[in-house]
């Protein structure tokens, strides 16, 4: 009875999991070899024809290049720009508690929020960043409705929408290092520079390793609200990515076999780059 016990406590969760998470991607799997009626009473088994025609077609392979870009510039950017924040955030100054708080508010808002939020800031008519850039620099830019500006649009939000997760570790990870190593840094002559990258961010690599997996999930998985509401995926197919093109195949266009192999594409997609992170990335980290 005892050695039941352990597996009867863990039985609802696998249950749950079982219904959401490993019969969907199942289910997902078997129907990306199949062509679906739109009523979704009729299947043909075609093989790989949809994973054929998914690479034949260019919209697809648009939302597959935009997605790689997208995922490496915001998780670069996100990644790099969240370590100087928690360096200025970390030090000791008056009212840094309240840049602390107001620097953290983007991370109680949804993606659906975020994205809403930037679209009405980066509105060609209305919003703010417009306003300061025409009276800056002169000149007025539809964000969302050109290109390649539209792309620039998503990125930042996308980016302002991961910062503060980054950087709640990264300022923790900062204020365990011991004030002895960068004393004695101090000492050896090293300059602000040396001690950022020589001592701080190699201390800090095991959560680097952390964000930039969490973050490429991030940027593959969550963005389809900031897509969504603030360009639909357009101009065209230009702000579309995988995760959208899955959506629009799946839900409005009723291609029940395609979106389900884009699906598989996405989660391969994943599968081989946390593996060649994990493999390669590893060798990086550097534990105290």
């Amino acid at each position: 009875m005892r050695k039941g016990l352990p597996y009867f406590f863990i039985l609802p969760t696998l249950i749950i999991i079982s219904i959401f998470i490993y019969y969907p991607a199942f289910n997902s799997f078997y129907l990306s070899f199949f062509k679906v009626s739109v009523f979704g009473n009729r299947k043909t088994f075609v093989w790989f024809d949809n994973y054929i025609e998914l690479f034949s077609d260019e919209r697809f392979v648009r939302s597959f290049l935009f997605t790689i870009v997208f995922t490496v510039v915001t998780v670069v950017v996100s990644i790099f720009l969240s370590f100087f924040i928690a360096l200025l955030l970390n030090q000791k100054v008056p009212g840094v508690r309240l840049f602390r708080t107001l620097i953290f508010a983007p991370y109680a808002v949804s993606t659906a929020v975020a994205g809403a939020l930037w679209g009405f800031m980066l509105n060609p008519v209305v919003g703010h960043v417009n306003y300061l850039v025409a009276r800056l620099f002169g000149i007025q830019v539809n964000w969302i409705t050109t290109i390649p500006y539209a792309a620039y649009a998503v990125i930042i939000a996308a980016i302002w929408k991961t910062l503060p997760f980054n950087i709640i570790f990264y300022l923790a990870g900062l204020q365990s290092i011991p004030e002895e190593l960068v004393e004695a840094t101090k000492l050896d002559g090293a300059n602000v520079w040396i001690r950022t990258w020589k001592l701080t961010f190699p201390l800090l690599s095991p959560i680097t390793y952390y964000l930039v997996i969490m973050s490429i999930i991030s940027a593959m998985f969550q963005s389809f609200a900031i897509i969504d509401v603030m360009t639909r995926g357009g101009p065209g197919d230009y702000t579309t990515n995988i995760i959208y093109r899955i959506y629009l195949d799946g839900f409005r266009f009723s291609k029940t076999g395609l979106a389900s192999a884009e699906s598989v594409i996405l989660f391969l997609i994943m599968v081989v780059v946390t593996t060649v992170y994990f493999k390669f990335g590893r060798k990086s980290v550097h534990y105290q």
